[in-house]
């Protein structure tokens, strides 16, 4: 299962009841955050989730409002006595961002390492889940991204026995382990059915609404996506300033065939943005307006 949590809904600037863009997602022990605005880390506090567990960190862009937070957070990291790796991800640029903004938080226990993305589309295998960055169409190189669990077909005995894998091998072969056993190779395809459908949460903010997007989130089991205007008379400003209206992210959602939609990264002329939901849901009924620690468990389909 992946727990997902929506730390902050705000766009450019914090507000007393709307934390800055950020999302945290927790899958087997491992914390994967995605943009870090301010107040990232008191979100999590009121969440009642840890910093301690959190392995990556991606950035979708440079723009204060999705990593002013960041400092703080690395602060808060290394008072909770983290001493593994963490690893950060985002576009060119990144590391000499962050060790600008590691002026303040110098000395910490941890090592930080930085991959930098220069493709239109790149994946980072994890432990037992993939991180898929793509490029969208910001101001600035932007960034969205897919967190994805793929889920190995069941063990299939009869298949076993037809290929002659000796029964000592099974459980490895199973956990998706490659074993050399008596001088012979096997391999878990030789005692795996077909593979099942995973989970898929696909993150993007501050783009236009490209094509790039609808392929990356196909069949996405929950799309996040920017909905900086609800007002239909700022769309003139949402294509000069490449950003989204709530409409034009349900049209991606629509065209994606994704599960659920939740909307967030909302201009801070936007008090509420429930009274545009309804006309959001005429293009595609299953949207939600984001909230704060707005939270969802994405679990797999049962066989």
């Amino acid at each position: 299962m992946l727990d997902i949590c929506l730390l902050g809904t705000g766009g450019m600037m914090p507000l007393p009841y709307r934390h800055l863009t950020s999302l945290m997602a927790r899958f087997n022990g491992s914390s994967i955050l995605i943009d870090c605005g301010e107040g990232t880390q008191v979100a999590i506090k009121e969440k009642g989730w840890s910093v301690k567990p959190l392995d990556i960190i991606c950035f979708t862009h440079y723009h204060a409002d999705h990593i002013s937070g960041l400092p703080g957070l690395l602060l808060t990291l290394g008072n909770a006595e983290r001493v593994e790796p963490v690893l950060m991800v985002g576009p060119k640029g990144l590391e000499r961002v962050v060790n600008s903004l590691r002026v303040i938080a110098p000395d910490l226990p941890f090592e930080i390492k930085f991959l930098e993305l220069t493709e239109s589309s790149q994946e980072i295998q994890m432990d037992g889940y993939v991180i898929e960055a793509f490029r969208v169409q910001h101001n600035i190189t932007c960034y969205g991204y897919n967190i994805k669990i793929p889920r190995a077909g069941k063990f299939d005995v009869e298949k076993a026995k037809a290929n002659q894998v000796p029964m000592p091998c099974w459980n490895r072969l199973q956990k998706g382990e490659t074993v050399l056993y008596e001088g012979i190779t096997y391999t878990p395809d030789q005692v795996l059915g077909e593979k099942r459908k995973g989970l898929k949460l696909t993150y993007c903010t501050d783009s236009r609404p490209v094509k790039q997007i609808a392929e990356h989130a196909q069949g996405a089991d929950l799309f996040i996506c920017e909905g900086m205007y609800g007002e239909k008379e700022k769309e003139k400003k949402a294509r000069e300033y490449k950003h989204m209206t709530f409409y034009e992210a349900a049209q991606l959602a629509k065209e994606a065939g994704v599960t659920e939609l939740w909307l967030t990264h909302y201009s801070p002329s936007l008090v509420k943005p429930d009274p545009y939901m309804d006309a959001v849901k005429k293009i595609f009924p299953n949207a939600k307006a984001g909230k704060e620690r707005m939270s969802r468990t994405l679990l797999f389909e049962e066989n």
